[in-house]
């Protein structure tokens, strides 16, 4: 336990951490400095959104970013870190809930359409139109009509949205079926956690080969060229938010990248495209 005199008495950072390293547990320690070690890469990735923010809105480009995954991958938590310190006046957050009756009647993709970014604006979805891919067919939300009529023509939407000039990164977060019990034990502990969790999200464990099967016919039949499926692979959240903010910012060319002295490019072990033979974690 740390003291107020161990404060007193170090002089430098090297005199403090030698202070520490005396009095903490060899785990307890490298998890602390792994922890400070995240939270500066954090800040250093999060000025250069801040530059590219910048640049998108003053180019005028539209960007949409798609957070997609199992229930408790990680998506909320990294749209928080790469939404923390952008100016809200050229950013938003979608996260629709179900549809209402007047919607269910419409096309599926108009209450998408809708939400797409204006110029100059980033648009981060906390899901998606991929709803009626995975999570609609697995809990039987939508049939086998509705279903199969989504599959054909997501990939011709998204080829009208490349074609207008909007900038579409699709990520999936992809955690093993354990990490995923693991999460959903740690919501129903935390009282300030608790309204994350559902009913569905206990279907999800059960139903996790149904899941399995039909994400990766999403991917088979909407990994393209133009609106490629980016796999964020790790059980470890840190390393999630970490590197798809590398990935989104490795995709821009803009002004004063890089100045923050961290890397924008992302770790090839952790972000991959998507492939039919590539070895998943979920």
């Amino acid at each position: 336990m740390l003291t107020r005199e161990d404060f007193e008495k170090s002089s430098d950072r090297e005199e403090f951490l030698n202070i520490i390293k005396s009095k903490l547990p060899e785990k307890r320690l490298n998890d602390l400095l792994a922890t400070v070690a995240y939270e500066k890469d954090l800040l250093k990735l999060q000025a250069e959104l801040v530059h590219l923010q910048q640049w998108v809105a003053k180019h005028r480009k539209r960007v949409c970013v798609i957070f997609e995954g199992r229930d408790a991958a990680g998506k909320g938590g990294a749209i928080r870190r790469f939404t923390e310190h952008l100016n809200p006046r050229s950013m938003r957050v979608v996260a629709l809930t179900k549809p209402t009756d007047v919607e269910k009647g419409q096309w599926y993709f108009r209450r998408y359409i809708k939400e797409l970014p204006n110029p100059g604006e980033i648009v981060f979805f906390d899901r998606s139109w991929y709803n009626r891919a995975v999570v609609e067919p697995v809990m039987r939300f939508c049939n086998e009509h509705q279903y199969k009529k989504f599959m054909v023509q997501v990939p011709e939407f998204e080829h009208m949205l490349y074609e207008d000039g909007v900038i579409i990164i699709k990520f999936w977060f992809s955690i093993s079926k354990d990490e995923q019990e693991r999460r959903f034990n740690a919501r129903i502990e935390n009282p300030l956690k608790q309204w994350k969790f559902s009913e569905v999200d206990r279907e999800g464990q059960r139903l996790w080969d149904k899941y399995t099967y039909y994400k990766e016919q999403m991917f088979s039949k909407t990994h393209t060229t133009f609106s490629p499926w980016i796999i964020i692979k790790t059980n470890i959240k840190k390393e999630a938010r970490l590197e798809s903010i590398r990935y989104v910012l490795s995709k821009f060319d803009y002004e004063g990248k890089g100045n923050s002295g961290t890397t924008t490019l992302p770790d090839p072990n952790i972000v991959q495209r998507y492939h039919r033979m590539l070895k998943q974690i979920d």
